[in-house]
């Protein structure tokens, strides 16, 4: 198992210091980028909040965001299994 390392993130203006495994670190930067983003997005949509509400608006994008992937793949692997239902429906018939 690889040693964790320390990683400074700054999200909202804050930093943050982090153990993370070394094969992690780009994929939570480009995380943090978006995160950070968005932030300044909410600021400029949401004008006079403050910067925990800006975190939270984007706590709860990030969560939605991420629950309409899962709802996506759950279509996917649904139709997938109609279609084989079906595939082995005409597979029967035919022979």
């Amino acid at each position: 198992m690889s040693e964790l390392i320390p990683v400074t993130v700054i999200i909202a203006d804050r930093s943050y210091r982090i153990r993370i495994q070394p094969k992690d670190e780009e994929v939570l930067r480009k995380i943090i980028k978006i995160i950070n983003e968005k932030v300044i997005e909410f600021k400029t949509e949401f004008a006079g909040k403050d910067m925990q509400d800006y975190v939270a608006m984007v706590l709860m994008w990030f969560a939605t965001e991420q629950n309409a992937a899962v709802v996506q793949q759950v279509d996917k692997d649904n139709i997938a299994s109609r279609l084989e239902t079906l595939e082995r429906m005409l597979d029967g018939n035919l022979k």
